[in-house]
């Protein structure tokens, strides 16, 4: 996944990037690097896992301690 489709599939979740930090058992720090221009020395691709998890999120799965929204069940 590029950069700018990690940060479409993160919208697309309704994540902050902190939130999708935690379903990817990162430091949102991580998100935002993997979201960054690649030109930035701080970019950081992401590792297989993740896009697996991502891409099956995108697909409908929820594990149990997804984050919840205020007034959303």
């Amino acid at each position: 996944m590029t950069h700018t489709e990690i940060r479409a599939a993160r919208l697309a979740l309704g994540l902050e990037p902190d939130e999708l930090a935690k379903m990817l058992n990162v430091e949102a720090r991580t998100v935002r690097r993997m979201e960054s221009d690649p030109n930035h020395s701080t970019h950081r691709k992401p590792a297989v896992r993740m896009v697996r998890l991502i891409r099956a999120y995108l697909d409908g799965h929820r594990p149990v301690d997804w984050p919840k929204k205020e007034g959303k069940t």
